[in-house]
């Protein structure tokens, strides 16, 4: 069973992520900020990694860049989830580390298919 964090203030977003995540097998662990989404990156060393941007304490560029510097976590893929939809902001994305980007409001589908194309399985939804 794969181990996705979640790295996500709003609490719409966790829930309808959390459970549609786990209703796919998914094993999910929920950080409410950067700082805490790079300790349980640290502690939990998930398969994968959903990134808002947008968060409070630390924002997901300097999380992202953090959990990249590290040697023992950079190979975790990183999607960014974000309402900053302009190129400019897809560009920033992967400048400070992500590996994918989905724009908010999420389309489950999307995500999903990208969620599997990383972990390297077969999409059932």
């Amino acid at each position: 069973m794969a181990h996705i964090l979640l790295v996500e203030d709003n609490e719409m977003n966790v829930d309808m992520l959390s459970r549609r995540l786990e209703r796919r097998g998914f094993q999910v662990s929920v950080a409410r900020d950067g700082a805490q989404g790079v300790a349980l990156a640290q502690s939990e060393k998930p398969d994968l990694i959903l990134m808002d941007m947008s968060l409070p304490v630390m924002d997901g560029w300097q999380a992202t860049r953090t959990i990249k510097a590290n040697s023992t976590l950079k190979h975790i893929p990183i999607i960014a989830l974000t309402a900053h939809a302009l190129a400019e902001d897809r560009e920033a994305c992967f400048a400070a580390g992500c590996d994918d980007y989905e724009s908010k409001p999420i389309r489950l589908p999307e995500l999903l298919a990208k969620i599997d194309q990383w972990l390297g399985q077969a999409s059932t939804e």
